[in-house]
């Protein structure tokens, strides 16, 4: 009993390590966007982000009624192989995170979980213990429909917001009333992040409890909504400045309009999906946020390749995450105990070497946007631009009249 225990305890202060890794790894969905249009400053906008993750965990518990209560039939296992299929679950989780951390790549840490916990199963359990219905109808296909969504608002957005500020086209950091938008929109990203992601590991957790039978709600207890909102918190002060510098800088140039338009398209898009249960990545949703804006601004450029690597980057998380989780299962199928010591030091080894690595080179709020606010002007205007459709009217309408006098 005392082992059971033990174990029970050390995959929940690994659940709580996943949960700080999503917190830094996920900061930039919210602060990317103002950091890189002056609107915060670095240290500041990732402590606002801490304390809206924090409050957000609190604001619902639906997402992690979807994990406790939904993808894994947790009364086809038992009890005393559950807690460690879920601690090699979170060991795939967690190694993903890390590399695509060290690697700058916004991945989704939701589908990195999902993937950790799925291969685990299979491996230790079987097909049997998964709801592939709740699987397919709550991750797989938010995840191609949110980011898709989520683009296109924020390409509407976009539009009208340079229709409506035309006249600032020349002027040199034109429409930056934005930038004081974009702090309300981005602390609407961050209080929807935590309302989100927080509850993942809320549900993992409570799915613990509930296996050993130490709980039998789904609704996460008081002690861990707390211990999960103030870990994803902390990971989120931490800045994943890797990846702020990816979505600030790294696929287009954001101005202020568009920060503000891929903001609001990320807060509607992941707080209606809270609502709804639907654990979708809010990597993906503000990914394809940023995207849509950058498509939606004249004179901006996507670029296409880093999109091309962050698009290989989701394909390959559910696999990824769940081939090591599997890995790390089979490790318990054929050696028990000692093969849940053997996970433990593998991902200790895993965790230090890939962050021993980052530190060759370090990427900190000093240096992550070096180039903050050198956003030239409102829109990027040719010195010989052709003529707009309105001004190609304007001259058919002139000829036709000087044809007309004649």
């Amino acid at each position: 009993m005392e082992t059971a225990g033990l174990l029970v305890v050390l995959v929940i202060a690994l659940a709580l390590f996943f949960d700080f890794t999503n917190g830094f790894h996920d900061t930039a969905n919210a602060m990317a966007t103002p950091i890189a249009t002056g609107a915060l400053k670095p240290k500041v906008a990732v402590l606002l982000a801490a304390l809206l993750n924090l409050g957000g965990a609190f604001l619902s518990t639906e997402v992690a009624k979807t994990i406790s209560g939904g993808i894994i039939y947790e009364d086809q296992i038992s009890s005393t192989l559950f807690p460690a299929i879920i601690f090699a679950g979170l060991i795939g989780a967690i190694t993903w995170n890390m590399l695509t951390w060290l690697l700058g790549l916004p991945s989704s840490s939701s589908h990195a979980l999902f993937g950790g916990l799925i291969g685990a199963t299979l491996v230790g359990v079987g097909a049997m213990a998964i709801d592939f219905s709740v699987v397919v109808s709550k991750v797989v296909l938010p995840a191609v429909i949110a980011p898709v969504t989520a683009g296109i608002i924020a390409f509407t957005a976009t539009k009208l917001a340079y229709v409506i500020t035309r006249r600032y086209d020349g002027r040199p950091d034109g429409r930056g009333g934005y930038r004081v938008g974009q702090i309300f929109t981005s602390s609407l990203v961050a209080l929807a992040h935590g309302t989100n992601d927080a509850q993942k590991t809320m549900g993992v957790i409570t799915l613990l409890l509930i296996s050993v039978g130490w709980q039998t709600s789904t609704e996460p207890e008081d002690w861990v909504r707390l211990a999960c909102a103030f870990t994803i918190a902390l990971g989120t002060y931490v800045g994943g400045w890797r990846i702020i510098r990816t979505l600030g800088k790294g696929l287009t140039e954001v101005k202020p309009a568009q920060g503000f338009s891929a903001e609001a398209s990320t807060a509607a898009t992941i707080l209606s999906s809270s609502a709804l249960g639907f654990a979708l990545s809010t990597t993906q949703v503000a990914s394809g946020s940023v995207i849509g804006s950058g498509l939606g601004r004249r004179g901006s450029k996507v670029r296409w390749r880093t999109v091309g690597r962050i698009v290989v980057g989701w394909l390959l998380t559910l696999p990824a995450s769940g081939a090591v989780g599997a890995l790390a299962a089979l490790f318990v199928v054929w050696l028990g105990g000692w093969g849940i010591a053997i996970d433990a030091v593998l991902a200790v080894l895993i965790i230090v070497g890939l962050f021993l690595r980052s530190r060759r080179n370090a990427v900190t709020a000093a240096n992550a946007m070096s180039e903050v606010a050198d956003s030239g002007l409102a829109v990027k205007v040719k010195r010989n631009p052709p003529p707009t459709r309105r001004q190609r009217a304007l001259e058919r309408q002139a000829r036709r009249d000087r044809e007309a006098k004649k």
